[in-house]
């Protein structure tokens, strides 16, 4: 039911002045009717605002008012597309329309101002981290597991493009978020204690597996890695971070004087990290095993693989 038809309602059930109404606008429309008697405390004497209802409305408002900021990314074919400026609600602003109105007399309007909110990584930005490559690993998997490859496809596009600054924490449960059917996520074959089975999001840990070998590489500082309970088929033993929603999460910081950003793709049977930050950047890197191109990959299908005849993957 829209505003107007749900005043309309309350007004013919419980009519009220309108001559007393202060009336909010956002964009030209109308997204509230506030009446002060409503946002007063009982008090005989001088009237005073109710902190907490207006603490409330605050709230709603800032919801209906706030634009999240994009940032600056690298598309496909390697250019920059720009960041995109969002908004806020200007809090102070709307307080003080408010109390001109609370303490006035008669009916009053008042369009919502906004603040500025400024992306984390705008073009500037993004044009330098780019320019030094500091680490990089590649893993491969069986294109013709459709699900699985979707889920890799998901989770490497929620990590690609992705500016860790300095001394920031990167987290891959945060980043990538919780993997759900609403996300687009589908069923795969998943480990769960040492067993195959089949969960929304199987695949993704060889999205942070290639991950946490990139940054390792990079010389990034591993703060939480965590092994499957078997041997997977895409990294070397005990190369591997698997990630889970509810618990294991693969997370680092970087302790670099530069940001580090983070490219992913996963195309072709192929899946692709690379670790970029500034040129003026002295990153110590580390010896990492590579993986060979005929390592053993998964099994077509999951009724192979539970069925016993396939190699284990998460």
């Amino acid at each position: 039911m829209g505003f107007a038809m749900t005043l309309a309602l309350l007004l013919l059930i419980n009519p009220l002045d309108p001559t007393n109404f202060l009336q909010i606008e956002m964009e030209g429309k109308t997204v509230a009717m506030l009446n002060r008697a409503d946002y007063s405390l009982p008090f005989d004497g001088v009237p005073l605002v109710d902190d907490s209802k207006l603490a409330r409305m605050v709230e709603e408002l800032a919801k209906k008012a706030y634009i999240e900021p994009i940032n600056a990314t690298i598309n496909n074919a390697g250019a920059i597309v720009p960041e995109v400026k969002g908004r806020r609600l200007d809090d102070l602003a709307f307080r003080a329309r408010f109390y001109d109105y609370f303490y006035g007399t008669g009916a009053a309007s008042m369009n919502v101002s906004y603040k500025e909110v400024f992306p984390k990584v705008d073009k500037t930005l993004i044009s330098q981290v780019r320019k030094k490559r500091i680490g990089q690993y590649a893993t491969y998997f069986n294109a013709g597991n459709r699900n699985r490859v979707h889920n890799i496809k998901l989770a490497a596009q929620a990590i690609n493009n992705y500016v860790v600054l300095p001394g920031e924490v990167f987290s891959f449960n945060k980043v990538v978020g919780k993997r759900t059917k609403e996300k687009g996520y589908l069923q795969a074959p998943i480990i769960v204690r040492g067993e195959l089975s089949e969960g929304i999001g199987g695949g993704i840990c060889q999205v942070s597996s290639t991950l946490f070998n990139a940054v390792d590489q990079a010389g990034l500082h591993i703060m939480q890695r965590y092994s499957h309970s078997r041997n997977v088929a895409y990294v070397p033993p005990g190369r591997d971070a698997t990630v889970s929603w509810y618990g294991p999460d693969f997370v680092f910081q970087n302790k670099y004087a530069y940001p580090v950003l983070i490219r992913a793709i996963a195309s072709n049977g192929s899946m692709y990290v690379t670790v970029h930050s500034f040129p003026e950047i002295e990153h110590e890197p580390r010896n990492v095993p590579s993986v060979r191109r005929a390592t053993p990959e998964e099994a077509p299908n999951a009724s192979s693989i539970l069925n016993g005849n396939g190699p284990t993957i998460p």
